[in-house]
């Protein structure tokens, strides 16, 4: 079932109802009672740019502006799968952009963030920060943003993840310089956890990657089930960087569970062919966007054929000839997961450029909420150009994107997401079911 999901939100608490069923409906809103996880900010907390700035008017009139950013996108680590259509997505929108010639040329320098093995992403962090970047797109993996969040909004930059999906960044100490067109956790693991019950599965099995978006996506995974009726009767862990799964693999299937949600990285590559193996049927496995992806070359035909997943984000097949520019920035695309949101992270950081006329970070987070109709004004645009005319010309906007509606919430969350349902076929690729 594919669900475009609702979230209103407090400075203090997200307010999300849990364990809602999801038969026979297209549209979940998430509204009313806490879950209670996220936490209070501490006292010494900076409130955020949008929480403190009045909604400011647009200055009509030309501009020349250069926009320097860059990114952290994963050439290497545990989402390396998840580069290439990241870097894709941000180089099409940076193209896009110049080609409008509206008065803002936007330069991108292209970094490694790697993954919480490595200090890759502080490398790459510290050499875009001296070349003077106003914001860095990524990283995708939340941990990786957890060890560079500080450095970037400390030194006055806009950091913009297309993937993080942690509810911990909601009411992080960011000042106000934190934003992602990622849904958090909590909205892929209702839609998950449903999804499982609905299937007839009254036992679940997880195996989990021991990080901020592993422990929270199970934690929302689980609580979904159980709320459905479920029990969740064994969860496993294991960290970034371990090779060998089989003590995870004997304590999950000893519980002897009915299917087996895998909340990983690309360790699903020695995890899966392992646990069906063991025994364990393959079409009783649900994955997740940290795994979603095309097995065809790693996977015996058929091995977890009927198989099924959550990722956030528009199917592919909607968006019309977007891939197909994609794969004019980068022909050997197999994957598009989180493109289209890296597009639309550029685009926005671009539109509040410009209606702040002022390319410094500060300047753009000032704006971001507005440029994505987060004050309930502003006419409806849906991609640069269009959207850059109507500032020119003095207009407030609501931008809408590749990636669905967009509207930032005073934490810098969007309030609404599409997850999807994927199911994998014979071949081990996957496509979006509902």
């Amino acid at each position: 079932m594919s669900v475009f999901a609702k979230a209103s939100a407090s400075r203090s608490v997200r307010t999300l109802v849990t364990g809602i069923a999801l038969v026979g409906v297209s549209a979940l809103v998430l509204t009313g009672c806490s879950n209670g996880a996220a936490t209070e900010p501490s006292d010494s907390a900076a409130p955020s740019a949008a929480e403190t700035a009045d909604f400011q008017t647009v200055e009509a009139g030309d501009r020349d502006l250069t926009l320097n950013i860059g990114t952290i996108l994963p050439q290497s680590g545990g989402l390396a799968f998840l580069g290439p259509p990241e870097e894709a997505g941000v180089q099409l929108a940076v193209r896009d952009i110049n080609e409008a010639d509206l008065g803002i040329t936007v330069d991108v320098t292209l970094r490694d963030s790697g993954d919480t093995t490595t200090d890759t992403a502080t490398v790459s962090v510290t050499d875009l920060l001296s070349k003077n970047v106003s914001a860095i797109i990524g990283a995708a993996s939340s941990g990786v943003s957890k060890t560079v969040i500080d450095q970037i909004t400390g030194a006055g930059v806009v950091q913009f993840s297309p993937a993080n999906t942690s509810d911990a960044f909601t009411t992080y100490d960011d000042k106000g310089l934190y934003w992602r067109t990622a849904p958090s956790d909590v909205l892929q693991g209702e839609v998950l956890g449903t999804q499982i019950a609905d299937d007839g599965n009254a036992t679940l099995g997880l195996i989990v990657l021991n990080d901020a978006y592993g422990t929270g996506l199970a934690k929302y995974t689980s609580d979904a089930f159980e709320a459905a009726g479920g029990e969740v009767v064994a969860t496993s862990l294991f960290n970034e960087g371990d090779s060998n799964f089989a003590s995870q693999i004997a304590e999950v299937t000893a519980a002897d569970p009915d299917a087996i949600a895998l909340v990983t990285f690309d360790q699903a590559k020695v995890i899966v062919p392992a646990l069906v193996g063991s025994g364990f049927p393959g079409d009783k496995l649900y994955f997740v966007d940290g795994n979603v992806a095309d097995y065809s070359s790693d996977f015996a035909p058929g091995l977890i054929e009927g198989s099924k997943g959550t990722l956030p984000g528009l199917d592919t097949a909607s968006l019309g000839d977007f891939t197909t520019r994609l794969l004019e920035v980068d022909p050997t695309l197999t994957d598009y997961s989180y493109a289209a949101e890296s597009y639309d992270a550029v685009i926005l950081i671009a539109l509040a450029a410009y209606a702040a006329n002022d390319v410094s970070g500060e300047s753009i987070a000032s704006y971001l909420r507005q440029v994505s109709g987060g004050t309930g004004d502003g006419s409806k645009v849906t991609d640069f150009a269009e959207a850059a005319a109507a500032l020119k010309a003095g207009d407030q906007i609501n931008y809408d994107g590749f990636s669905g509606p967009i509207t930032f919430d005073e934490n810098g969350d969007p309030t609404g997401a599409s997850i999807g349902i994927y199911e994998f076929d014979a071949t081990n690729k996957y496509a979006r079911i509902n």
